[in-house]
């Protein structure tokens, strides 16, 4: 190889990087991708107790999913629910929803989102203690986190399925004795992450 023939395939190899580069850049400029904003805009906890190990629970949501982009859609391949107290996962709920497609600057509702029924826990002499304090209360520290398999829509342009991405939502439930959502609860916005970027 003549140093005139490496320098010409140098050259090649720097213009193409920057023509990748550039591409990629007007490319995020005209779709400036946003994650989706997720908010638990009401909670009814009718049921939390703790018996022989045993945490009994009755837990329904309502979700909102807010897409802020102009221009990317969001495919909703799967979600699952997961709830813990004090760091105890106390349940994990598949939703049985078919899939879904979140248009852009569109905002979807998940209504009664249902998690109930019992999960043995084991409670060290702190966490019993929070529990006590938090039932006398009547207020519950819950930590809710939401799962998501996902697809992006750039244009006519689709990605590959994403890996799991988290949402956490950190909630203050009241327990209520109505099934009804309660009044008193504060909506609560999620804390995001990148579901939009690969994984």
């Amino acid at each position: 190889m003549t140093p005139r023939f490496g320098a010409r395939c140098l050259f090649c190899f720097c213009n193409t990087t920057l023509c990748l580069l550039l591409a990629l850049f007007i490319f995020w400029l005209i779709f400036l991708p946003k994650e989706p904003k997720f908010t638990v805009s009401n909670a009814s906890l009718t049921q939390f107790n703790f018996n022989n190990n045993t945490l009994y629970y009755n837990l329904a949501l309502n979700i909102t999913i807010q897409n802020p982009n102009k221009r990317v859609g969001i495919y909703y391949l799967h979600i699952q629910v997961i709830a813990n107290y004090r760091k105890e996962r106390f349940s994990m709920v598949n939703l049985t929803s078919p899939p879904f497609y979140q248009g852009h600057k569109n905002t979807t509702f998940l209504h009664d989102v249902l998690v109930e029924g019992q999960q043995s826990v084991e409670f060290g002499e702190h966490e019993l203690s929070q529990f006590n304090s938090e039932t006398a209360a009547g207020v519950y520290n819950i930590d809710v986190k939401l799962a998501l398999w996902v697809r992006a829509r750039y244009g006519k342009f689709k990605t590959a399925d994403y890996g799991s991405s988290k949402i956490d939502c950190k909630l203050k439930v009241p327990l209520s004795f109505s099934e009804t959502p309660a009044t008193d609860f504060n909506t609560t916005k999620c804390g995001n992450v990148y579901v939009l970027t690969n994984p």
